[in-house]
């Protein structure tokens, strides 16, 4: 099978804005681990999907983000999973409002070129591989669009309230809540997908080797699958 490490490589080719200091607007908690950074727009371009580099003002180390808002918000979300032992992630969720954090981006090609009302997405992610469908749904209201989000708990059905209920379906593999009780993968091998779907594919890599290697097998065709790996 085959997938594109699109943050990672395409950083070298697209790059839209230049790094800057953007101000904190504040952090909210989502679970234990998971929460949301926004900062300021500040006139930052980006096309739903695309990645950027979040970087401390103290510490000569950054870490790539999924854009997490909408493209017409007057800010910029980023849906983080705090890591522990990390260096980025724990340090971003301890700013305060009126923190400066430095943003370089945006970049990479895990985006929709041109939304389409009438076309059929399917899109899944697991744990916070969520981020940039969000940031589609933000940004395109017409599309006829399925989420399956692959969690462990129940509690992990971020911000579930910004997508239309029925097109949401949160796969639960620990818990027997949510929508499904299981993995995405069990899902999809008891709801083939139509092979003229278009599925973008976001989150570990396990999981995307697996759901690329059911959809061929339901007759998807290779350039109808775009994948994005986070971990």
């Amino acid at each position: 099978m085959f997938f594109e490490w699109h943050c990672f490589f395409s950083y070298i080719i697209v790059r839209m804005n230049t790094k800057k200091l953007y101000k904190v607007l504040g952090v909210r908690n989502l679970t234990e681990s998971t929460y949301v950074l926004r900062v300021e727009r500040n006139g930052f371009e980006f096309t739903p999907g695309q990645c950027v580099n979040i970087g401390l003002t103290d510490e000569a180390v950054n870490r790539e983000y999924s854009t997490y808002s909408g493209v017409n918000d007057k800010y910029l979300e980023f849906l983080i999973k705090e890591v522990t032992g990390g260096i980025v992630s724990p340090a971003l969720r301890k700013l305060k409002k009126g923190s400066k954090v430095s943003v370089d981006g945006a970049y990479g090609l895990f985006i929709i070129p041109r939304p389409e009302a009438r076309r059929k997405y399917l899109f899944i992610a697991s744990g916070t591989g969520i981020a940039p469908f969000h940031s589609f749904v933000k940004s395109y209201p017409g599309l006829d669009y399925t989420i399956l989000h692959g969690i462990r708990t129940a509690d992990e059905q971020y911000d579930r309230r910004d997508y239309d209920p029925k097109r949401y379906v949160a796969c639960v593999s620990r818990e027997k809540k949510g929508d499904f009780h299981g993995r995405v993968t069990d899902y999809l091998c008891k709801h083939p997908v139509n092979p003229k779907t278009i599925c973008y594919l976001c989150g570990n890599s396990e999981m995307i080797n697996e759901v690329y290697d059911i959809l061929r097998e339901q007759r998807v065709g290779g350039t109808n699958i775009i994948t994005e790996v986070f971990f």
